[in-house]
Order: C-alpha cells, then structure tokens, then sequence
C-alpha cells in the first residue's frame, strides 16, 4: 500500500487544516471572501436572523468559498501539468473555472441583498 492511501484518520484532518491555510496565504480573493464572510455573519448575528436565515447565509458562503478553492486547485493543478506554459485549452479551462466563482459570487450577493436590505431598512426606520 502506499504512502498516499493509508495516512489515518487524523492525517485526513491535518492535510485539510493544511490545504485550507495554503487557499489563505496564496490567494488573495479567498481573504476577501473570508472577510466578506466574517462581515455577514456578525451583522446576520446583530440583526437578530432566525436560524434559518443564518443557515441560508451560512451554506451561501459555503457556496462562494468552496467554489474560489476548487478554482484556485484548478488553476494549480493546470500551471503545475503544463508547467505554467500556454495552452489556449487550459486558459478555457481557467476561465470556466473562474466563471463559476463569478457566478456563486453573484448568487451570494443576490442572496445577501435579499436578507440584509429589508432588515437594514427596518432597523433605520
């Protein structure tokens, strides 16, 4: 067996730990969605949102940071195969990839603009 199939249990979690501080020191858009995040759930918080709404604002953030770490993978994962040399296939494939953090993004600002405008507004009233 390999090295690589039989790290156990708590490896599993490690490697996770690392991947996930690897996201947050190499790209930058990850910190802004982490921040970004961070915002919306303390104003979710302050503005009293019932448990479902804070599980909506939770699994939209989800959404938006899962799809920023399969783009960064991706994008590793081409620079490292073709060795950072062009390919008019694998910058389709960057793109596309991109696209669908765009597109997550803009799911989580409409959701985002549905949840906080109404609550904001009837706090200022």
């Amino acid at each position: 067996m390999s090295k690589f199939k039989c790290q156990g249990f708590g490896s599993t979690f490690k490697n996770a730990r690392k991947g996930m501080r690897l996201a947050l020191k190499a790209e930058d858009c990850i910190k802004v969605h982490f921040f970004a995040a961070l915002l919306a759930i303390v104003l979710g918080i302050a503005l009293n949102f019932s448990a479902i709404k804070l599980c909506v604002l939770l699994l939209t953030i989800g959404l938006v940071i899962i799809t920023e770490m399969l783009n960064s993978a991706i994008e590793f994962s081409l620079d490292a195969v073709f060795k950072n040399k062009y390919s008019q296939m694998v910058g389709m494939a960057k793109d596309i990839s991109a696209g669908a953090v765009l597109v997550a993004t803009l799911i989580a600002v409409s959701i985002g603009i549905i949840m906080f405008v109404p609550a904001l507004i009837c706090l200022f009233r």
